[in-house]
């Protein structure tokens, strides 16, 4: 062929398989359509009771769509009951203990009287809503709902990860009124009241009762840290207290009282003690011989339900309302939970000046800023500073007890505390 001879164009073809269409639609009957749809194995199978050949089709087009894409999901899967698929959920997550437990409760209070036999295909976002509309209604807290809903609502996420429905039907809802309710601000104490409130506890139920509440007041720790805090960990010759990462915290699983990790990684540490409370720990030792520091008068592992109801409540609300109580009480922070003396704590520490660093190693938090919590250390003064501010916080909270408050008829009279 010479150089000035065209080369006659020649349109090129590019060989495709054709598209394989595994699911299609056809009538079942008066008004009634059904999808025939091709399984992995090869198996011809069928989904039937639309009403309408559009929305067949809508779900013909969803299977091919599935088909298409990189799984081959069963459409028939998500008939599963919602009751089934939970057990199957649960024997595949893996979290703390106490989580489990907790998910479980609200799955056999909750989730399962509602959805247990419901199809998950079935369960759609506005009925979802409705239902926690109805639990709120029914005067369930606020948290608790958003908790069982967020529950439900990662079940039905790893269902649409294993094919069972094509999606989270749960979205988050984008109507509705404001929400014009002011998060009430979390209740503290101050140091003579944390002190009043001890004096109480002591004489309802012990004065191991009332060292716990100074204790939890003056070093911020949480209920399961000292619940769970062992004399092997308690080293007073140092002047302080170490939160264990493995044994640091007493949970209560399914009505089972067992030592485990504190709540984050961040909170297995060692708290400073002030001179006072080491000697008011010492005191405390000497009474009886437990592992456990604190342990009721039978020598019993604390119960934080127990604990609630025979001291804290009536120690910090009084008890005058009721009829003939056996000892009679004056309120003195009602509404103050336990937690709360950590709260009181954390604001002792921004009142006296302490640096956000010491405040979050003391309570086991972690700094919200990276770098600052790589790079920010407490110095030996600043923990010097801080303890001779929660010293000098409990000789002023003895001096206005005495002060303000009549005497407290208890027999409890460790060093440095008001005599009955």
């Amino acid at each position: 062929m010479s150089p000035n001879t065209t080369r006659p164009y020649v349109r090129q073809h590019r060989r495709t398989a054709p598209e394989t269409i595994v699911a299609y639609v056809e009538p079942a009957g008066k008004d009634l359509w059904r999808v025939r749809y091709q399984r992995d194995d090869g198996a011809l199978a069928s989904l039937s009771g639309f009403t309408s050949k559009d929305a067949a089709q809508d779900k013909a087009d969803s299977i091919n769509k599935a088909q298409r894409g990189a799984g081959h999901p069963d459409p028939a899967a998500g008939r599963m009951p919602m009751a089934q698929w939970a057990e199957l959920w649960f024997d595949s997550i893996d979290v703390a203990r106490t989580t489990r437990a907790q998910y479980l409760s609200l799955t056999r209070n909750h989730l399962l009287p509602r959805w247990g036999t419901n199809p998950v295909e079935a369960i759609g976002n506005l009925a979802v809503h409705t239902w926690a509309n109805q639990l709120r209604a029914r005067g369930l807290a606020v948290s608790t709902v958003k908790t069982i809903v967020k529950l439900l609502t990662m079940m039905l996420a790893d269902a649409a990860d294993e094919g069972l429905i094509p999606t989270n039907p749960v979205r988050p809802r984008r109507r509705g009124r404001r929400n014009r309710t002011r998060t009430p601000e979390r209740l503290w104490a101050t140091p003579e009241q944390v002190l009043h409130i001890a004096l109480q506890a002591a004489r309802l139920v012990g004065n191991w009762a009332g060292v716990l509440d100074i204790t939890a007041a003056w070093t911020g720790a949480r209920w399961g840290e000292l619940a769970g805090l062992q004399r092997i960990n308690t080293h007073l010759d140092d002047g302080c207290l170490v939160v264990d990462p493995d044994i640091g915290s007493l949970h209560e699983v399914d009505g089972r009282l067992e030592l485990g990790p504190p709540k984050t990684p961040e909170s297995a540490r060692t708290i400073t003690l002030p001179p006072f409370l080491i000697d008011l720990l010492r005191h405390h030792l000497d009474t009886h011989d437990h592992p456990h520091v604190f342990v009721t008068a039978d020598h019993q592992l604390l119960r934080r339900s127990n604990h609630s109801r025979r001291a804290m409540r009536p120690a910090a609300d009084g008890n005058r309302h009721r009829h003939n109580p056996a000892i009679r009480l004056d309120p003195v922070k009602p509404g103050l939970t336990f937690h709360g003396f950590r709260h009181s704590h954390k604001t002792w520490l921004i009142a006296d000046g302490l640096p956000e660093v010491a405040q979050a190693r003391r309570l086991g938090h972690k700094l919200p800023d990276k770098i600052q919590e790589i790079y920010s250390h407490v110095a030996p003064e600043v923990e010097t500073r801080l303890l001779n501010c929660l010293q000098k916080r409990w000789t002023d909270a003895l001096a206005g007890f005495h002060l303000t408050t009549s005497p407290v008829n208890t027999p409890w009279s460790p060093p440095g505390l008001p005599e009955a």
